[in-house]
């Protein structure tokens, strides 16, 4: 029988397999690593008793998402978009692993990370959301680095919730992987989607668990898919203990959606509403205002009144008044942005459930 690697072997190959991928392996994946070595067959390989089992865990999951590679890979070679997200996720990983969670997988340019599972802490929560306050700090000094090599800028947004999974090792004789399911992996990444750049989003359960140690906003209630009631969900300032503040980069009003929805619209003249219907349609919706095609130029300041169907949310808004704030001209037609002047309290309401629900379908 061939004998066992030494523990200096495994750190070598680990070392090497990081410096190629951008990415060290999980814990799991080391000890198949060494059984592997070993010369053991796979039905023999020994896996720690928490990664053989299949059961229930209360976990914390980070989901955070990297944008920006979109305009990066339009203008760069894609061997350079590459070498930039690996860099990218090779620095997460460095603070994923400085506090002890563990990467289940690389999701396209997406990382999804686990404080409870396989191994678990009596600090996890806290452990989570220092680990995401740190990479937020890693992705802005990454960002200095783009800066100077001239690449566009790089932003991430993460989502946070705590909640009980199913955990285990799914798969079959020829590949398996260690994982958790549930409920609660959805909900953490319906939380991200609502993630702006910078900005770090937690549910109201991760908060509860830990609201004695961080800065956090008052909960927002959102509306997400597969869910029949609106989601609380805060957004993480600081954790002042630490001396850490999240390094937020954006700052909107509200989620904006692209959509495709036509309106029936009517210019406003003093106080009287023109008869003369213009046909135009509805790209782009936020709480506040939207992105709409119209067939002609009316000047900024105008205000329309419209009509349009949110099928989404079964409802027909109408009586809607909007001020055009800019507009310009795009191939055959003109595209002008709007702001609500005039929208009674029902269609506020099913306006923001409509962009929460297509921006957690994303």
């Amino acid at each position: 029988m061939p004998n066992a690697p030494s523990n200096d072997t495994v750190r070598r190959l680990q070392a090497l397999i990081e410096r190629e991928t951008g990415a060290p392996l999980g814990a799991s994946v080391q000890a198949e690593m060494a059984a592997i070595l070993g010369g053991g067959p796979a039905a023999a390989r020994p896996v720690a008793p928490e990664v053989a089992q299949v059961a229930q865990r209360e976990v914390t999951i980070v989901l955070a998402d990297l944008r920006g590679f979109t305009a990066l890979s339009a203008t760069r070679p894609a061997g350079e978009v590459v070498m930039a997200l690996n860099r990218c996720l090779a620095r997460l990983s460095e603070v994923v692993y400085r506090y002890q969670g563990t990467i289940d997988k690389f999701t396209g340019e997406s990382i999804m990370v686990l404080f409870g599972a396989p191994q678990s802490h009596a600090d996890d929560v806290e452990r989570a959301l220092v680990c995401a306050v740190e990479m937020q700090l890693a992705m802005r000094d990454l960002n200095l680095e783009h800066l100077r090599e001239r690449l566009p800028q790089v932003y991430l947004g993460i989502g946070i919730n705590t909640g009980t999974v199913v955990a285990g090792r799914f798969g079959s004789d020829l590949f398996s992987q260690y994982t958790v399911i549930g409920e609660e992996v959805n909900l953490a990444s319906r939380i991200e989607a609502f993630s702006l750049r910078g900005q770090i989003l937690m549910s109201e359960t991760t908060y509860q668990r830990c609201g004695s140690l961080v800065s956090a906003t008052a909960p927002m209630q959102v509306y997400v898919k597969g869910k029949a009631e609106p989601v609380a969900m805060r957004e993480l300032v600081a954790i002042p203990a630490r001396k850490l503040k999240v390094p937020r980069q954006e700052f909107r009003r509200s989620h904006r959606a692209e959509t495709h929805v036509p309106a029936l619209c009517q210019l406003v003249q003093g106080d009287d509403v023109q008869p003369r219907i213009i046909h135009g349609m509805i790209v782009d919706v936020s709480y506040h205002g939207l992105q709409m095609e119209l067939p002609e130029r009316i000047e900024p300041g105008n205000v329309l009144q419209m009509e349009f169907s949110l099928a989404l949310v079964e409802h027909r808004a109408v009586g809607v008044f909007a001020r055009i704030v800019k507009i310009q001209a795009v191939e055959n037609h003109w595209v002008a942005g709007l702001e609500f002047t005039e929208l009674d309290d029902v269609s506020r309401q099913k306006v923001q459930m409509f962009v929460q629900l297509l921006v957690a379908s994303r």
